[in-house]
């Protein structure tokens, strides 16, 4: 195969790889917990499964290493990688902080644990869900940076049936633990994408 090594289109692959590292070393190194009695959602389970079929379809369908996602100008071209990079950070951030906020509550299926609040600050001041926003990102990123035009689309369609299931899966649970505090929490905060205005 004949590699061009188009600058952008490497540097956005390379800043998202960069990414990955931090990304994986965060969670790798963080101090756990300890365990819990929780009341958990199964279904969610199901949630989880496509959401990791999303990331698979993006990084299982490539398209020419270090090549544009399309033909387009070169600026068009720097502005998509300049706003691939800062969305990557952006998702990154939104992760993090969200996670921090949680504390003990975090976990990767729907569940309470003994004790369990209503968290609204951090970035759940701006989503209910901004982990799931920013694995939004995650697959986004990682598909302008090296995916085929198809598997984003694709991807993005997975994501968001396996987001919806968990969405519903862990509401359920806040709606039945916090009643009318969750209600009006939801009438002011959206769930994955904050509002512009």
């Amino acid at each position: 195969m004949n590699i061009q090594w188009n600058f952008w289109p490497t540097a956005t692959l390379f800043f998202v790889v960069l990414y990955w590292c931090v990304y994986l070393a965060v969670f790798l190194f963080r101090k756990r917990p300890p365990a819990q009695s929780a009341k958990s959602k199964p279904l969610s389970m199901l949630g989880i499964i496509l959401q990791g079929a999303a990331y698979i379809l993006i990084w299982a369908a490539w398209r020419t290493p270090f090549t544009p996602l399309v033909p387009m100008p070169a600026a068009v071209e720097i502005l998509l990688s300049l706003a691939t990079m800062i969305l990557c950070v952006a998702s990154l951030w939104i992760i993090i902080a969200a996670v921090h906020v949680l504390g003990k509550q975090w976990s990767y299926q729907a569940r309470l644990v003994e004790g369990h609040k209503l968290v609204v600050s951090g970035p759940y001041r701006f989503v209910r869900h901004p982990i799931y926003a920013g694995m939004l990102g995650q697959v986004l990123t990682n598909g302008l940076a090296m995916s085929h035009w198809s598997a984003i689309i694709a991807a993005l369609l997975v994501f968001a049936a396996g987001t919806a299931i968990r969405i519903h899966s862990e509401e359920k649970l806040l709606r039945e633990a916090f009643g009318d505090d969750f209600a009006a929490y939801t009438r002011h905060v959206p769930a994955v994408f904050p509002r512009l205005l």
